[in-house]
């Protein structure tokens, strides 16, 4: 899918990133979580965990790896799992396109979530992951 990513990273990611890294990895963590959004409840131990996993990965994979080939080679169920107030990835540049690619995709979309919704929800992120999962299973025995 990076294709899209390209558009949605760009070159406006990778200069902030190369402008400086540590302030890059610590304010992406506001539109990540959706920290910026009114009434948020921030939590300092997410963003620091987040620096720390930016630190040592990078923006390159992200940015410029293009997926869809694989995508379009997978014939197993597979949920789709795609918040609508994504900031750093929108829907439409991702969630949206690999349901449309994936042979076998369940969407389910969450109103409100950020792109870091397996953190700031994961109750109902991996309730549904577990009952997606049962569900699959229960189908692929009988």
């Amino acid at each position: 899918m990076t294709r899209l990513c390209k558009r949605v990273a760009g070159d406006g990611l990778r200069a902030a990133l190369a402008a400086n890294r540590p302030q890059f990895y610590k304010d992406i963590t506001l539109p990540f979580y959706g920290y910026n959004r009114p009434g948020a409840k921030i939590s300092e131990g997410i963003r620091e965990h987040w620096w720390l996993q930016g630190m040592l990965g990078g923006i390159k994979a992200f940015s410029e790896t293009d997926f869809t080939e694989d995508l379009k080679k997978i014939d197993i169920p597979v949920l789709v799992m795609h918040g609508d107030d994504d900031q750093i990835v929108p829907i439409g540049a991702a969630g949206l396109m690999s349901a449309k690619i994936l042979k076998k995709a369940t969407l389910k979309v969450y109103p409100g979530f950020p792109h870091g919704m397996p953190t700031t929800n994961a109750d109902q992120i991996n309730a549904d992951l577990l009952a997606f999962c049962k569900g699959t299973a229960t189908t692929a025995a009988a």
